[in-house]
């Protein structure tokens, strides 16, 4: 069940890396490259944390779900090139599962719960961050027009809550991911935010997300 709910997120993330390739012109292997790291990037440096040998690497199958994604928006852009927010949207399902998958990881090899939950943001926000930087734009997690990570951190910390308690299984799972995955909608919809790090900073270069700088495509 953990590696099928795994490989469920890595699909999400990988379809939202391969969009991210589609709007920035990539070629069908620059696709399935970009979707691969979008959806395998986290897990990989979550397990090197925990001292593992990623699972990617021991289960051949993990790649399998970036390839499908490249091929499912190469076959489907003329129907989803005018939907802006996909991205976005598979993004956010795919750190409401790993925000749970990867908080869970850790507890199962004795972490505390503090770490827990840095890991499982980890988990969630790595591979997003990697793609975004291959891609030459500003990174959601940086954004601060974004609760990319804050959204991560709500679902890893509410995981943590349900082992000690005794009751985290597949629903309650499944509802923790769906939450981090609203909250991440919401954010988008009703254009929340997190203070800027210095509120009244002079800035001579671009700000993030600016008009100035690489501008996000979606």
């Amino acid at each position: 069940m953990y590696i099928l709910i795994e490989l469920i997120g890595i699909f999400f993330f990988a379809v939202a890396g391969s969009l991210m390739a589609a709007r920035r012109g990539f070629d069908l292997l620059g696709s399935a490259f970009l979707g691969g790291v979008c959806g395998l990037g986290g897990g990989v440096v979550r397990d090197l944390i925990l001292n593992q040998s990623p699972a990617t690497f021991e289960h051949p199958v993990y790649f399998v779900p970036p390839v499908l994604a490249a091929l499912c928006v190469y076959a489907f852009t003329p129907a989803v090139q005018k939907l802006h927010r996909l991205v976005q949207l598979f993004d956010a399902a795919g750190l409401g599962l790993f925000c749970v998958t990867g908080t869970l990881k850790a507890l199962e090899n004795d972490f505390n719960p503090v770490t827990a939950v840095l890991l499982g943001v980890i988990t969630s926000v790595g591979g997003g961050l990697m793609r975004d930087v291959i891609s030459n734009v500003t990174p959601d997690l940086f954004n601060p027009r974004d609760i990319y990570a804050l959204a991560a951190m709500v679902g890893a910390a509410l995981t943590a809550v349900a082992w000690h308690l005794g009751v985290m299984n597949v629903p309650v799972g499944a509802g923790i991911a769906a939450l981090a995955f609203a909250i991440r909608v919401a954010s988008i919809r009703f254009s929340w935010s997190v203070p800027l790090a210095a509120g009244h900073w002079h800035r001579s270069h671009p700000a993030p997300g600016s008009n100035d700088g690489p501008q996000r495509h979606y």
